[in-house]
């Protein structure tokens, strides 16, 4: 069998383009004791992934130059010389841009196609929920009668965060780019109210529909409107540094808050926090927000693409705004 392989070709400055990488195609590995082959149907498009390809200081190492270009994927184990995985069985874990991996099953989960669509394990019951659930309730900790801002809100994360902040009892705001995606998140998704950035002023937006302040804000794009979101603050506020997606494709530095001495009148917090240091408790996240699904009290929406050799433009949605909830790419015919 052959395997397609998306590898990174050089760092790219600003936005990628489509010479960041090369497709290549090689043969898959004979397997050794203890290892497993996974045939990958999905991978995981997010806007972390940009960052993965600086060479620079992170929570993580960066992506090096012709390796696999990182990704999180499900697929099916199809031949295995260990125990612990079956043959047949689907599975989670970080497989990257190609169509095969072997692997000896570290930081690979079972998961079952029966309970959910396997999309969804990258999305709402994978990191992006994850990110969403421990991000607004363990550094958030909304509380009932709060007001919740959230940016980034028809995305995988933005969009669980509000409906989870609905669950316990929030006012709801979300920022959205263009109209349909502002009527999504408010009829479809159950948030009380969006603010177009696209097409509103921002700032009015948030004094209008947050009239007593902010009391969390949850963060994934920085910019501009972390700083207007930092002017709006209710005392003892919480901002939850997620994501900045605004600056991730920057060629100049990075454009950081001027008004953060509101943290200082309104004896708010601002806590950055990466999914990874609750790994333990993923469990404890994904048994929840399936029985939420269940009950038809939150709703998980993917964005599927086809093709491997469609990453770059698939890629590329991820800042276009071009999607709905959370991107998937769907490797395997």
């Amino acid at each position: 069998m052959i395997n397609t392989q998306v590898k990174l070709a050089k760092r790219p400055v600003g936005l990628p383009d489509a010479s960041i990488w090369s497709i290549e195609k090689n043969d898959i590995p004979d397997l050794k004791e203890g290892e497993i082959l996974i045939q990958i149907e999905y991978i995981s498009l997010d806007p972390a992934m940009r960052g993965w390809l600086n060479d620079a200081r992170s929570y993580i190492p960066p992506v090096q130059i012709g390796e696999v270009m990182r990704a999180g994927a499900v697929g099916k184990v199809i031949r295995s010389n260990q125990g612990r995985f079956e043959i047949g069985s689907y599975v989670y874990g970080t497989g990257g841009v190609q169509q095969y991996i072997a692997t000896d099953g570290k930081g690979w989960f079972n998961v079952d196609p029966a309970l959910a669509p396997l999309p969804m394990y990258l999305g709402t019951l994978g990191m992006p929920g994850f990110t969403a659930y421990f991000g607004l309730l363990n550094v958030g900790k909304p509380k009932e009668g709060d007001t919740v801002l959230v940016s980034g809100a028809a995305g995988a994360v933005g969009s669980i965060v509000g409906q989870i902040a609905k669950l316990k009892g929030c006012k709801v705001i979300g920022i959205a780019g263009g109209s349909e995606k502002c009527k999504y998140i408010v009829e479809e998704l159950g948030f009380d109210a969006a603010i177009d950035y696209k097409n509103e002023d921002v700032k009015l937006g948030i004094k209008t529909h947050c009239p007593k302040g902010i009391d969390v804000y949850f963060d994934n794009v920085g910019g501009e409107i972390l700083d207007l979101a930092l002017g709006r603050l209710a005392m003892k506020a919480r901002i939850v540094i997620c994501g900045a997606i605004s600056q991730y494709n920057n060629t100049t530095a990075v454009k950081g808050p001027s008004n953060y001495l509101s943290l200082l009148v309104n004896r708010a917090t601002m806590q950055g926090f990466v999914v990874f240091d609750y790994t333990k408790d993923y469990g404890i996240a994904a048994q929840e927000m399936a029985s939420w699904i269940q009950q038809g009290k939150l709703i998980s929406k993917e964005h599927i693409e086809l093709g491997i050799e469609n990453f770059h433009e698939t890629f590329l949605k991820l800042f276009s705004g071009k999607k709905k909830g959370k991107l998937v790419l769907k490797v395997s015919e």
